[in-house]
């Protein structure tokens, strides 16, 4: 088969965390979240263990109580991280970052990406990595898949510091461990473009450091 390389390049290059130019009004269908879903699952998963679940929040309620934890979680850390950004790039970042903790209620899908099991205390490194290596791939392409139908996506983490508070609300079972929380919206436009990154001649290292 032969790619669209250019096509494939621009999806790759300019699928963003979006947050102001998520689109609160428009409604999202179901059957997109399965087509994204669909893709996702094709990701690789550590031991072919495929112990990803996925929990979809559209009930208005149960957003609501969801930003109330994240924003629990997230207001003190945002602002005091938004204060000492320095770099224009990076206050923009959390200034948007603000701006989606103060309307993660109004969007309207949340997407709890889970794995079934939870790790023991102490587990070593190497079993957490093929835990977490076998969930974010597929995140990655279900955020691919969203900003190829015009959807946008961003993966935030905050609501974890109330996790335990998050499951209650969602009937979540003691054995599935949250991952993220994916705010889910059509987006306000779809030019987005790349972002301004170090040259990887600076970050990368052939053979030995």
């Amino acid at each position: 088969m032969n790619f669209d390389i250019d096509m494939t390049d621009e999806l790759l290059a300019t699928t963003r965390a979006v947050r102001k130019r998520l689109d609160l009004d428009k409604p999202v269908p179901r059957e997109i979240i399965n087509e994204c879903l669909e893709l996702a699952i094709q990701a690789p998963t550590g031991s072919n263990s495929q112990s990803w679940r996925w929990l979809v929040v559209e009930d208005a309620d149960k957003r609501q109580a969801l930003a109330d934890l994240y924003r629990k979680g997230a207001e003190g850390y945002l602002a005091a991280a938004g204060e000492q950004a320095t770099d224009d790039q990076t206050k923009r970042v959390f200034g948007s970052a603000l701006y989606l903790m103060e309307h993660l209620q109004d969007v309207p899908v949340h997407l709890i990406p889970c794995l079934q099991g939870r790790p023991e205390p102490e587990t070593p490194m190497v079993m957490l990595g093929g835990m977490f290596g076998s969930i974010f791939p597929a995140i990655w392409s279900f955020q691919l898949a969203l900003r190829a139908r015009g959807l946008g996506s961003a993966l935030t983490t905050l609501h974890l510091l109330h996790e335990k508070a998050a499951a209650e609300i969602l009937g979540i079972p003691d054995d599935v461990m949250q991952v993220a929380l994916l705010p889910v919206a059509y987006t306000k436009g779809t030019d987005f473009k790349r972002a301004e990154r170090p040259p990887v001649s600076d970050i990368t290292h052939w053979n030995t450091w």
